[in-house]
């Protein structure tokens, strides 16, 4: 395997496929639960405890922008995930070979295997 001499460009694809992931994931969190406008629905009331479960609020739906936010991160996941599974280099590495070597660049360009840089000790 090649281990962990991948190019740069790869490399940095890479990191931003990862953190581009993140920002989606977490715009998507604040979202409210359905993209256009949605009456919820009440939940049920246990018979013996009283406790109510399930049911909805109602959903404003996505604003255009958040509309908009979505679909640049989901393009923008799309273009990275394309551009390194057809980066030049994997056809450097053969076979099976080059499954381990994928997953390496995965784990290794992780946000918590990226080392961080103290902008203090490094200026």
């Amino acid at each position: 395997m090649a281990g962990t001499d991948f190019p740069d460009d790869l490399r940095a694809a890479q990191i931003r496929l990862h953190q581009a992931t993140s920002e989606l994931a977490t715009l998507c969190r604040t979202l409210p639960w359905s993209v256009e406008p949605m009456a919820g629905w009440p939940g049920t009331e246990h018979p013996h405890t009283g406790e109510v479960t399930g049911g909805r609020e109602s959903s404003p739906g996505w604003s255009k922008e958040q509309k908009q936010a979505v679909k640049r991160l989901r393009m923008e996941c799309t273009d990275l995930s394309i551009r390194i599974a057809a980066h030049p280099y994997w056809q450097t590495v053969d076979g099976e070979e080059r499954v381990k070597a994928r997953s390496v660049l995965r784990a290794e360009t992780r946000p918590s295997a990226v080392p961080t840089v103290d902008v203090d000790t490094a200026a």
